[in-house]
Protein backbone atom coordinates (compact mmCIF):
# COMPACT_ATOMS: atom_id res chain seq x y z
CA UNK A 1 0.00 0.00 0.00
CA UNK A 2 1.08 3.56 -0.73
CA UNK A 3 1.64 5.93 2.16
CA UNK A 4 0.46 9.38 1.10
CA UNK A 5 -0.48 10.94 4.42
CA UNK A 6 1.50 13.77 5.97
CA UNK A 7 1.20 16.50 8.57
CA UNK A 8 1.35 20.27 8.08
CA UNK A 9 1.62 21.49 11.64
CA UNK A 10 -1.41 19.98 13.38
CA UNK A 11 -3.18 19.61 10.05
CA UNK A 12 -3.40 15.95 9.05
CA UNK A 13 -3.66 15.29 5.31
CA UNK A 14 -4.41 11.88 3.79
CA UNK A 15 -2.58 12.97 0.64
CA UNK A 16 -0.61 16.03 -0.50
CA UNK A 17 -3.07 17.42 -3.07
CA UNK A 18 -4.83 20.63 -2.05
CA UNK A 19 -7.02 23.01 -4.08
CA UNK A 20 -5.96 26.65 -4.01
CA UNK A 21 -7.86 29.62 -2.68
CA UNK A 22 -9.93 31.54 -5.20
CA UNK A 23 -9.93 28.77 -7.80
CA UNK A 24 -12.25 26.18 -6.28
CA UNK A 25 -14.96 28.32 -4.77
CA UNK A 26 -16.31 26.34 -1.85
CA UNK A 27 -16.35 23.03 -3.69
CA UNK A 28 -20.00 23.17 -4.69
CA UNK A 29 -19.19 23.74 -8.36
CA UNK A 30 -16.97 20.65 -8.47
CA UNK A 31 -19.02 18.06 -6.59
CA UNK A 32 -20.52 16.64 -9.81
CA UNK A 33 -17.08 15.98 -11.32
CA UNK A 34 -15.48 13.86 -8.60
CA UNK A 35 -15.72 12.86 -4.96
CA UNK A 36 -14.18 15.83 -3.17
CA UNK A 37 -13.30 13.66 -0.18
CA UNK A 38 -10.54 12.03 -2.21
CA UNK A 39 -8.27 15.09 -2.18
CA UNK A 40 -6.13 16.21 0.76
CA UNK A 41 -7.77 19.50 1.70
CA UNK A 42 -9.65 22.50 0.40
CA UNK A 43 -8.58 26.13 0.81
CA UNK A 44 -11.52 28.51 0.75
CA UNK A 45 -11.74 31.66 -1.26
CA UNK A 46 -10.13 34.37 0.86
CA UNK A 47 -12.58 35.97 3.27
CA UNK A 48 -12.37 39.31 5.05
CA UNK A 49 -14.11 40.48 8.20
CA UNK A 50 -16.59 42.63 6.28
CA UNK A 51 -17.99 42.05 2.76
CA UNK A 52 -15.73 43.29 0.00
CA UNK A 53 -16.94 44.26 -3.46
CA UNK A 54 -13.57 43.86 -5.13
CA UNK A 55 -12.15 45.68 -8.11
CA UNK A 56 -14.24 47.01 -11.01
CA UNK A 57 -14.57 44.86 -14.15
CA UNK A 58 -13.04 43.74 -16.36
CA UNK A 59 -10.92 41.92 -13.82
CA UNK A 60 -9.81 38.74 -15.55
CA UNK A 61 -8.12 38.13 -18.91
CA UNK A 62 -6.19 35.32 -20.56
CA UNK A 63 -2.57 35.65 -21.61
CA UNK A 64 -0.24 33.20 -23.39
CA UNK A 65 0.12 30.23 -21.01
CA UNK A 66 -1.46 32.15 -18.19
CA UNK A 67 -4.30 34.05 -16.60
CA UNK A 68 -4.31 37.62 -15.30
CA UNK A 69 -6.74 38.51 -12.55
CA UNK A 70 -7.50 41.52 -10.45
CA UNK A 71 -10.49 40.29 -8.48
CA UNK A 72 -9.71 42.39 -5.43
CA UNK A 73 -10.65 39.76 -2.85
CA UNK A 74 -14.37 40.09 -3.57
CA UNK A 75 -16.26 38.11 -0.90
CA UNK A 76 -19.37 38.22 1.27
CA UNK A 77 -17.53 38.68 4.56
CA UNK A 78 -17.10 36.51 7.63
CA UNK A 79 -20.70 36.43 8.88
CA UNK A 80 -22.11 35.39 5.51
CA UNK A 81 -19.36 32.78 5.16
CA UNK A 82 -20.44 31.38 8.50
CA UNK A 83 -24.10 31.28 7.52
CA UNK A 84 -24.02 30.38 3.82
CA UNK A 85 -20.79 28.47 3.17
CA UNK A 86 -19.58 26.74 6.34
CA UNK A 87 -22.57 24.34 6.65
CA UNK A 88 -21.79 22.84 3.22
CA UNK A 89 -18.05 22.76 3.87
CA UNK A 90 -18.69 20.93 7.15
CA UNK A 91 -20.46 18.16 5.25
CA UNK A 92 -17.58 17.59 2.84
CA UNK A 93 -15.65 15.59 5.39
CA UNK A 94 -12.16 16.74 4.42
CA UNK A 95 -9.69 19.14 6.08
CA UNK A 96 -10.73 22.76 5.74
CA UNK A 97 -8.20 25.57 5.41
CA UNK A 98 -9.79 29.02 5.59
CA UNK A 99 -7.92 31.76 3.77
CA UNK A 100 -8.20 35.20 5.39
CA UNK A 101 -6.96 38.68 4.67
CA UNK A 102 -7.27 42.19 6.04
CA UNK A 103 -5.96 45.70 5.52
CA UNK A 104 -5.31 46.35 9.19
CA UNK A 105 -3.78 44.28 11.95
CA UNK A 106 -6.83 44.62 14.20
CA UNK A 107 -9.04 43.12 11.47
CA UNK A 108 -6.64 40.21 11.07
CA UNK A 109 -6.76 39.64 14.83
CA UNK A 110 -10.55 39.67 14.98
CA UNK A 111 -11.08 37.19 12.14
CA UNK A 112 -8.39 34.83 13.44
CA UNK A 113 -9.94 34.92 16.93
CA UNK A 114 -13.33 34.01 15.50
CA UNK A 115 -12.02 31.20 13.33
CA UNK A 116 -10.08 29.73 16.23
CA UNK A 117 -13.38 29.02 17.97
CA UNK A 118 -14.77 26.99 15.06
CA UNK A 119 -14.22 23.24 15.27
CA UNK A 120 -14.95 22.91 11.54
CA UNK A 121 -11.84 24.90 10.66
CA UNK A 122 -8.63 22.85 10.63
CA UNK A 123 -6.15 25.52 9.57
CA UNK A 124 -5.92 29.20 8.72
CA UNK A 125 -4.08 30.58 5.71
CA UNK A 126 -2.93 34.18 6.12
CA UNK A 127 -3.10 35.81 2.72
CA UNK A 128 -0.63 38.64 3.16
CA UNK A 129 0.41 38.52 -0.48
CA UNK A 130 -2.64 39.56 -2.50
CA UNK A 131 -1.75 42.60 -4.65
CA UNK A 132 -4.78 44.39 -3.17
CA UNK A 133 -3.61 44.16 0.42
CA UNK A 134 -0.90 46.51 1.57
CA UNK A 135 1.42 47.14 4.46
CA UNK A 136 -0.58 49.83 6.28
CA UNK A 137 2.64 51.57 7.36
CA UNK A 138 3.58 52.26 3.74
CA UNK A 139 2.84 55.63 2.20
CA UNK A 140 0.57 55.72 -0.82
CA UNK A 141 3.48 56.55 -3.09
CA UNK A 142 5.53 53.73 -1.54
CA UNK A 143 2.95 50.93 -1.82
CA UNK A 144 4.03 47.48 -0.75
CA UNK A 145 2.43 44.24 0.36
CA UNK A 146 2.88 42.96 3.89
CA UNK A 147 4.78 39.97 2.53
CA UNK A 148 7.17 42.24 0.65
CA UNK A 149 8.68 43.42 3.92
CA UNK A 150 10.33 40.94 6.34
CA UNK A 151 9.62 43.15 9.35
CA UNK A 152 5.94 43.66 8.46
CA UNK A 153 5.60 39.92 7.84
CA UNK A 154 7.11 39.13 11.23
CA UNK A 155 4.96 41.68 13.07
CA UNK A 156 1.65 40.55 11.56
CA UNK A 157 2.26 36.81 11.95
CA UNK A 158 3.73 37.24 15.44
CA UNK A 159 0.67 39.21 16.55
CA UNK A 160 -1.68 36.48 15.30
CA UNK A 161 0.19 33.40 16.48
CA UNK A 162 -0.98 33.64 20.14
CA UNK A 163 -4.61 33.94 19.02
CA UNK A 164 -5.00 30.45 17.62
CA UNK A 165 -3.83 26.90 18.24
CA UNK A 166 -4.79 25.91 14.72
CA UNK A 167 -2.22 25.37 12.00
CA UNK A 168 -1.15 28.77 10.68
CA UNK A 169 -0.09 28.88 7.02
CA UNK A 170 1.44 32.07 5.61
CA UNK A 171 0.97 32.72 1.90
CA UNK A 172 3.86 34.67 0.40
CA UNK A 173 4.31 36.85 -2.66
CA UNK A 174 7.01 36.06 -5.25
CA UNK A 175 7.30 39.77 -6.04
CA UNK A 176 10.26 40.34 -3.74
CA UNK A 177 14.02 40.59 -4.05
CA UNK A 178 14.74 37.87 -1.46
CA UNK A 179 12.00 35.29 -0.91
CA UNK A 180 14.18 33.40 1.60
CA UNK A 181 14.40 36.38 3.93
CA UNK A 182 10.60 36.76 3.95
CA UNK A 183 10.09 33.03 4.50
CA UNK A 184 12.48 33.04 7.45
CA UNK A 185 10.57 35.96 8.97
CA UNK A 186 7.33 33.98 8.68
CA UNK A 187 8.98 30.95 10.28
CA UNK A 188 10.53 32.86 13.17
CA UNK A 189 7.24 34.62 13.92
CA UNK A 190 5.40 31.34 14.46
CA UNK A 191 4.12 30.12 11.09
CA UNK A 192 3.52 26.37 10.90
CA UNK A 193 3.91 26.31 7.13
CA UNK A 194 4.57 28.53 4.14
CA UNK A 195 2.42 28.63 1.02
CA UNK A 196 4.08 29.86 -2.15
CA UNK A 197 3.88 31.32 -4.59
CA UNK A 198 1.04 33.74 -5.02
CA UNK A 199 0.69 35.45 -8.40
CA UNK A 200 3.31 37.54 -10.18
CA UNK A 201 2.55 41.11 -11.21
CA UNK A 202 1.43 41.24 -14.82
CA UNK A 203 -0.22 43.47 -17.40
CA UNK A 204 -1.92 43.10 -20.78
CA UNK A 205 -2.85 45.81 -23.30
CA UNK A 206 -5.29 45.95 -26.20
CA UNK A 207 -3.23 47.50 -29.00
CA UNK A 208 -6.34 48.62 -30.89
CA UNK A 209 -7.77 50.67 -28.03
CA UNK A 210 -4.40 51.14 -26.33
CA UNK A 211 -6.13 50.39 -23.05
CA UNK A 212 -5.28 47.82 -20.37
CA UNK A 213 -7.42 44.69 -20.47
CA UNK A 214 -7.90 44.94 -16.70
CA UNK A 215 -9.70 47.91 -15.18
CA UNK A 216 -7.17 47.83 -12.35
CA UNK A 217 -4.34 48.09 -14.93
CA UNK A 218 -2.10 45.51 -13.29
CA UNK A 219 -3.13 42.09 -12.02
CA UNK A 220 -1.75 38.79 -10.79
CA UNK A 221 -0.39 36.31 -13.32
CA UNK A 222 -0.97 32.59 -12.72
CA UNK A 223 -0.88 29.45 -14.83
CA UNK A 224 1.85 27.47 -16.63
CA UNK A 225 3.78 30.64 -17.52
CA UNK A 226 4.91 31.08 -13.90
CA UNK A 227 5.69 27.43 -13.09
CA UNK A 228 9.51 27.55 -13.51
CA UNK A 229 9.65 30.72 -11.40
CA UNK A 230 7.42 29.23 -8.72
CA UNK A 231 9.41 26.00 -8.69
CA UNK A 232 12.65 27.90 -8.14
CA UNK A 233 11.11 29.82 -5.25
CA UNK A 234 9.86 26.61 -3.62
CA UNK A 235 13.27 24.96 -3.98
CA UNK A 236 15.12 27.94 -2.52
CA UNK A 237 12.75 28.33 0.45
CA UNK A 238 12.33 24.64 1.25
CA UNK A 239 16.08 24.22 1.51
CA UNK A 240 16.38 27.09 4.00
CA UNK A 241 13.43 26.71 6.38
CA UNK A 242 12.46 23.92 8.77
CA UNK A 243 8.68 24.19 8.38
CA UNK A 244 6.70 22.59 5.54
CA UNK A 245 6.23 24.38 2.23
CA UNK A 246 3.05 24.10 0.19
CA UNK A 247 4.03 24.61 -3.43
CA UNK A 248 1.87 26.14 -6.14
CA UNK A 249 2.14 28.05 -9.37
CA UNK A 250 1.09 26.67 -12.73
CA UNK A 251 0.64 23.04 -11.69
CA UNK A 252 -1.46 21.49 -14.45
CA UNK A 253 -0.79 17.76 -14.08
CA UNK A 254 0.91 15.13 -11.94
CA UNK A 255 4.34 15.67 -13.51
CA UNK A 256 4.20 19.35 -12.57
CA UNK A 257 3.15 18.48 -9.02
CA UNK A 258 5.96 15.95 -8.67
CA UNK A 259 8.51 18.58 -9.70
CA UNK A 260 7.40 20.72 -6.74
CA UNK A 261 7.49 17.78 -4.33
CA UNK A 262 10.95 16.70 -5.47
CA UNK A 263 12.08 20.33 -5.13
CA UNK A 264 10.99 20.30 -1.48
CA UNK A 265 7.25 20.95 -1.25
CA UNK A 266 5.46 18.78 1.31
CA UNK A 267 2.14 19.38 -0.43
CA UNK A 268 0.96 20.98 -3.66
CA UNK A 269 -1.94 23.29 -4.37
CA UNK A 270 -3.86 23.22 -7.64
CA UNK A 271 -5.17 26.59 -8.84
CA UNK A 272 -5.62 27.83 -12.40
CA UNK A 273 -5.90 24.27 -13.71
CA UNK A 274 -9.31 24.02 -12.01
CA UNK A 275 -10.72 26.58 -14.45
CA UNK A 276 -9.68 24.43 -17.41
CA UNK A 277 -10.34 20.95 -16.06
CA UNK A 278 -12.58 20.52 -12.99
CA UNK A 279 -11.02 17.10 -12.38
CA UNK A 280 -7.47 18.44 -12.26
CA UNK A 281 -6.89 17.85 -8.55
CA UNK A 282 -8.07 14.25 -8.73
CA UNK A 283 -6.02 13.56 -11.87
CA UNK A 284 -2.94 15.00 -10.19
CA UNK A 285 -3.48 12.70 -7.22
CA UNK A 286 -3.95 9.62 -9.41
CA UNK A 287 -0.87 10.56 -11.42
CA UNK A 288 1.24 10.83 -8.27
CA UNK A 289 0.08 7.37 -7.20
CA UNK A 290 0.95 5.95 -10.61
CA UNK A 291 4.44 7.49 -10.43
CA UNK A 292 5.08 6.04 -6.98
CA UNK A 293 3.96 2.57 -8.05
CA UNK A 294 6.02 2.70 -11.23
CA UNK A 295 9.14 3.66 -9.28
CA UNK A 296 8.38 1.24 -6.41
CA UNK A 297 8.21 4.03 -3.85
CA UNK A 298 5.83 3.20 -1.01
CA UNK A 299 6.01 6.43 0.97
CA UNK A 300 5.66 9.83 -0.65
CA UNK A 301 7.79 11.37 2.10
CA UNK A 302 10.78 9.63 0.50
CA UNK A 303 10.69 11.95 -2.50
CA UNK A 304 10.00 15.25 -0.74
CA UNK A 305 13.12 17.34 -1.37
CA UNK A 306 14.85 14.44 -3.12
CA UNK A 307 16.26 16.62 -5.90
CA UNK A 308 19.62 15.43 -7.24
CA UNK A 309 21.80 18.43 -7.92
CA UNK A 310 24.63 16.45 -9.50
Amino acid sequence: MLILNLNIGKLKLKNPVIVASGTFGYGEEFKDFFNLRRIGAIVTKTITLEPRQGNPPPRITETPCGLLNSIGLANDGYENFLKDKLPYLRRLGLPLIVSVSAEEKKEFKEIVRRLDRLEEVDAIELNISCPNIKDIRAKKEDFKLISQDPRATYEVVNSLRPLTKKTLIVKLSPNVSDIIEIAKSAQSSGADAISLVNTFYGMSLDINTRKPRLANLIGGLSGPAIRPLALAAVYRVASKVKIPVIGMGGIMNAADALEFIIAGASAVSIGTANFINPRSALEVLEGIKKYLRKNKIKNINRIIGSIRTR
